[in-house]
């Protein structure tokens, strides 16, 4: 897999998402995967899935 810098890619977090600490995460698409970092800690590290495997994640979550 080809290395992914995360400070080139773009992320976002959900619209619902406030900056008074909660516990958010944020994504970023990159062609063919997805990126998943925790937004308190965004040097922390990242998760990289499939993007079935983020739709499926989301779809989850939503259902939960």
């Amino acid at each position: 897999m080809k290395k992914i810098d995360p400070n080139k890619m773009t992320w976002r977090k959900a619209a619902r998402s406030t900056n008074n600490g909660g516990d958010c995460v944020e994504v970023a698409a990159v062609p063919g995967v997805v990126a998943i970092r925790d937004s308190k800690n965004p040097d922390g590290g990242m998760v990289v899935v499939g993007c079935e495997e983020a739709r499926v994640l989301a779809e989850r979550i939503k259902n939960d």
